[in-house]
């Protein structure tokens, strides 16, 4: 008996087999159908009234969306081909983000403009359980760095075509837009300059400073210690603590005010965002120059290359990939903390977050919150494509 029990779990098809994360997947794609998945709310700031798939749509699309999201369960519980996986999920994920506008202008009465419709907490979790889908089979399929960018680049120009096409208009994220769309650019701008620019000056001043301290070995020591203890002041903290200091400067050195320096506003949260980039790009410079293969060093002092030759042609090349490793590390660690200096009155998209949060509109919160994971995800993506494009370089002979 169990020899023919092992023969037919041996010819048993292996598409049959379950996949232990798309269970995963399945558990939480169907605790998100449970739950809601709009809320129908008479103005922005009142409770939302739950609306379950069924009572949010109309027959025609309901019926479309769930016929699609048991295709997707089915697609997620089975060992199935990892691109079947990959379509399913992009194709339940694009039905998700259509239907919720949809669910939008069905919902809100006609000529009511102060009813409000959001994405409810079953939307949300059926996102994240396809997203982890998608993540997961673009993982496996382990796809080329210009690949990875070209499918970002595909699911940015099917975000900017959703928004283009007006159906998101009645919802309430969009409408909250609507009313701020000069100052969420404004804001956009803000956030931009405060994430890249404290990198970008962060990365003049860190590399020279890493090379010191794999040159100078007491520096080295002295210096990482510093960076590791401003690593760990709390954020809020370390803007408030810049305030004093920045609005002396600002009242008694001349010039110092005209050039945009004061107690609060973007100065100090470009100064603190400096601060906490400095530890991951001076930390991966060293280590990066300290995994230089010395057989490479030893062949160029052999062709006669002076020390800053050798820093400038070998080993900062063959370093450059860990460096540029701690620059996305402190790219996508700075977009998010750039939210925080809205507090100080830095602007970003924090502005929103922290607005929304008084108002008690999650809808104008969910206004700065997308945007700032959206592009903190865009740059890990992207970085993560370069530095695997460096490393491939460096290791060709």
């Amino acid at each position: 008996m169990s020899l023919a029990a092992a023969q037919s779990a041996t010819s048993r098809p292996t598409w049959l087999a379950l996949d232990k994360l798309g269970v995963l997947i399945a558990l939480i794609a169907l605790a998100g159908a449970a739950l809601p998945f709009a809320l129908f709310r008479a103005n922005r700031i009142v409770l939302g009234e739950p609306r379950s798939l069924l009572d949010a749509l109309p027959s025609f699309p309901a019926a479309l969306l769930i016929g699609i999201l048991l295709v997707g369960f089915a697609v997620a519980l089975l060992r199935l081909p990892i691109i079947a996986k990959l379509v399913a999920g992009f194709a339940v994920l694009a039905t998700l983000f259509v239907v919720i506008g949809w669910s939008a202008g069905y919902l809100t009465p006609e000529g009511d403009t102060f009813a409000r419709v959001s994405p409810g907490a079953g939307f949300w979790l059926l996102v994240f359980a396809f997203a982890l889908l998608v993540t997961d089979a673009l993982t496996r399929l382990r796809l080329a760095p210009l690949a990875r960018i070209a499918i970002l680049l595909a699911v940015i120009a099917a975000a900017t075509l959703l928004l283009w096409s007006g159906s998101w208009n009645d919802l309430s994220l969009l409408k909250e837009y609507s009313t701020r769309a000069p100052a969420f650019w404004a804001e956009a701008r803000t956030h931009l300059a405060l994430a890249f620019g404290s990198v970008a000056i962060a990365a003049v001043v860190g590399m020279p400073l890493g090379i010191l301290c794999y040159k100078v070995r007491p520096v080295r020591a002295a210096v990482l210690n510093v960076l590791n203890i401003v690593q760990t002041i709390p954020s809020i903290a370390l803007f408030g603590l810049l305030i004093a200091p920045l609005a002396w400067v600002a009242a008694n050195v001349p010039g110092a005010s005209a050039a945009g320096i004061s107690g609060i506003g973007a100065a100090p949260a470009m100064v603190a965002l400096f601060a906490y980039s400095l530890l991951p790009i001076v930390s991966n410079t060293v280590v990066g120059l300290l995994g230089v293969p010395p057989a490479a060093v030893d062949a160029a002092k052999g062709m006669g290359m002076t020390g800053r030759q050798r820093m400038v042609g070998i080993e900062l090349p063959l370093a450059f990939p860990v460096i540029l490793t701690g620059i996305r590390i402190v790219l996508v660690q700075n977009i998010g903390l750039a939210t925080i200096a809205a507090l100080i009155g830095g602007g970003g998209f924090g502005v929103f977050v922290f607005q929304g949060i008084g108002q008690t509109a999650m809808d104008l919160v969910l206004l700065g919150a997308i945007p700032t994971v959206a592009l903190a995800f865009a740059a890990a993506v992207v970085l993560d494509a370069l530095v695997e494009m460096t490393s491939r370089g460096v290791r060709r002979p």
